[in-house]
């Protein structure tokens, strides 16, 4: 009788004792917190943007640059993490509905389909072209071992380069580099809780939170830059212009006549610098024709000011852009 009572006690306590040790009881995966917070700048367009005109973007290279993911036995056509970021930022480009987004990265798959179909080739050019790298990627492992307890942290992180650039120009306008990262902690005390192996998944979470990051200000300067389009012809008193339904123009738009300034070379940097232009007519769109984004165009009639036939000086924006 008196072991009994000795033992009761002292089962108790070593209960208490583990459920104090007791720090992670299930694997926990957590990635960065903080989301890009969409600027201004874009709130505002929400608001005041009634046309919705669609920029066409490429996203022409995403590669991996690290060494991270690397191997002699895979070729640079199965960069797997590289082709894991284009996706990503394909995604959150796509998700904003702002943009007529143009294969680059499997241009080859779309020409052989086309050959086959004995179909002419692609010949539609993106407006800007986006290029990235991932610079930085890598993952580590820190733990903490108690008296009855331990525990195991797995953290992944990665940092991404982009650079935006103006097709007509062959001129960056933009770049900027984002980071995330994302960890899996786990741990058993006294032997009892969970075994934490090896997590990949937070490799995913740290290249998409690294990307996340960058994604808004990408937005906003695409959408800071004026849709442009050209004239292409003049018939029976209308002219056509290029761009139609696909790229969000409805009848009843009206849009700028700019005609292009003048080009002088900077001496300082040697390049040819193209001097603002200045407005010289107003047109509005009448009727629409085409079914793709390669033969629509938007048939026009001059409302204000005049221009002639000569359209290789010329060009369409947007009204108060």
């Amino acid at each position: 009788m008196q072991s009994n009572r000795i033992n009761i006690p002292a089962s108790i306590a070593i209960t208490l004792l583990i459920t104090s040790c007791a720090t992670v009881n299930q694997p926990d995966v957590q990635s960065v917190n903080e989301q890009p917070q969409i600027s201004k700048a874009i709130a505002v367009k929400k608001v005041e943007t009634k046309s919705g005109l669609k920029r066409k973007v490429a996203i022409g290279r995403f590669t991996n640059e690290t060494k991270y993911g690397q191997s002699f036995f895979l070729d640079k056509g199965q960069d797997r993490i590289g082709k894991q970021a284009l996706d990503i930022l394909s995604n959150k480009l796509n998700e904003t509905n702002k943009f007529i987004l143009l294969e680059r990265a499997d241009l080859d798959k779309i020409q052989k389909e086309l050959e086959i179909a004995q179909a002419s080739a692609l010949k539609n050019s993106a407006d800007y072209l986006i290029i990235g790298s991932v610079t930085e990627f890598g993952r580590k492992e820190t733990g903490k071992v108690g008296v009855f307890s331990r525990t195991k942290k797995q953290l992944a992180f990665a940092k991404v380069h982009i650079r935006l650039v103006d097709v007509s120009t062959g001129q960056i306008i933009y770049s900027e580099e984002g980071a995330g990262e994302a960890y899996s902690e786990a741990g058993t005390v006294v032997g009892v809780g969970a075994q934490a192996g090896y997590d990949s998944t937070i490799n995913d979470k740290a290249l998409d939170a690294a990307i996340t990051n960058l994604s808004s200000n990408i937005i906003e300067n695409l959408l800071n830059k004026p849709w442009k389009s050209y004239v292409l012809a003049k018939d029976d008193g209308k002219y056509i212009i290029a761009g139609g339904k696909t790229q969000g123009i409805k009848p009843g738009e009206i849009f700028d006549i700019i005609e292009n300034g003048k080009q002088v070379k900077n001496p300082q940097t040697n390049v040819l610098i193209t001097l603002p232009g200045k407005k010289i007519a107003k047109v509005q769109v009448v009727s629409l024709i085409g079914n793709t984004l390669e033969n629509e165009a938007a048939v026009c009639e001059i409302i204000s000011g005049n221009f002639g036939t000569d359209f290789s000086n010329i060009h369409v924006e947007e009204v108060g852009l």
